[in-house]
């Protein structure tokens, strides 16, 4: 007893001496910001929300020491219980008084927090949540649309999905940026416009429509994702396939699961392993990776080994490993550095 009293004592210590943090690299695997950040999200528009114990704020990089390497400072001091990324020059943040509001780049609060809930800025609005139901303000905080809506999503093409009705009988439409209901709720379930088509579910088949309400591509399949570059990822029994927007097969139904297509490469799972495809249903980088992400910035977060205990690396379009397996989370490339997850002692 006292033996193994003693190992889980010696495991504790050990353990105890190992830290998980977040921090910066550059597309040579360098880092650029050590990790020491309990929580650090993607550097948009020049800033990346982080957080080093007792609130979120937002960096950004400077150049020192004649410009030969980069550093970083608060551009906004961590004062928020949780922030999100910057949109439209402006980001929502969660405030002490558990309301959101919203910040520009300067960090002043430019809407006072009074929502009980808050979305991105898109296409010049944002959703609210106010007394239980859901509206849209513009950028000086005016409440254009009144919250009479059980759920809203983001302007995407000039319309957004809403959700009305009483739980039971809850359906989705959606409206204008006047608040004018252009498409009937009548969907159990909807994504938002891509490229002039979304995704609806009619009973328990996913179609697609266009801005004018017309199903364009009848309800058949079991999940349905926006369209981008032209094709959809859908899913027909128990494989993941792409159309086009006449709802013919592009690449025929054969993965077992299937991202979105992304300047032309798009990664899918084949086997239980995750590989390439480009827009021909080719294998462009073989199914090697436990799992893999989209490309941005030129490289893609992989994984090799499970969740628990495996590792990240990123690869290029040629599915060459450039940066080798050793993180413990990944993100993808934006604006020149990647947030990654790293254990230390």
């Amino acid at each position: 007893m006292k033996k193994l009293l003693l190992l889980f004592l010696i495991s504790f210590t050990l353990l105890g001496q190992y830290r998980t943090y977040w921090g910066y690299i550059d597309k040579k695997g360098k880092w650029v910001i050590k990790p020491q950040f309990y929580e650090a999200g993607d550097f948009i528009e020049g800033l990346a929300w982080a957080n080093r114990g007792g609130g979120r704020g937002y960096i950004r990089l400077r150049k020192t020491f004649l410009f030969r390497r980069l550093s970083w400072e608060w551009a906004i001091k961590p004062e928020y219980r949780e922030t999100w990324g910057f949109t439209e020059g402006l980001a929502k943040v969660w405030c002490i008084n558990d309301k959101r509001g919203y910040i520009d780049k300067t960090g002043k609060m430019v809407i006072a927090p009074q929502f009980d809930f808050a979305g991105f800025f898109s296409e010049g609005l944002a959703k609210v949540r106010i007394g239980g139901k859901e509206g849209y303000i513009d950028k000086t905080g005016k409440m254009v649309i009144e919250p009479q809506f059980e759920f809203a999503g983001s302007f995407s093409d000039g319309l957004a999905k809403v959700e009305m009705g009483d739980r039971r009988n809850r359906k989705c439409g959606y409206i204008d940026k006047t608040g004018k209901v252009l498409i009937e709720s009548q969907f159990k379930d909807a994504s938002n416009f891509s490229e002039g088509l979304s995704a609806v579910k009619m009973d328990q088949k996913w179609g697609y429509i266009d801005k004018t309400g017309r199903m364009v591509i009848e309800p058949q399949f079991y999940e349905a994702r926006n369209f981008w570059e032209g094709l959809a990822p859908v899913q027909k029994i128990s494989r993941w396939g792409y159309i086009d927007k006449t709802g013919q097969w592009v690449i025929e139904p054969r993965f077992e699961s299937a991202h979105h297509f992304y300047n032309g490469l798009a990664a899918a799972e084949k086997d239980d392993k995750w590989g390439y495809i480009d827009t021909t249903g080719n294998w462009v980088i073989e199914p090697q990776f436990d799992y893999a992400r989209s490309f941005y910035d030129e490289l893609a977060p992989v994984l090799i080994g499970d969740w628990h205990t495996g590792k990240w690396g990123y690869i290029d379009k040629t599915g060459k490993m450039v940066i080798e397996p050793q993180f413990d989370g990944a993100n993808g490339f934006f604006e020149g550095v990647a947030a990654v997850k790293k254990t230390i002692k």
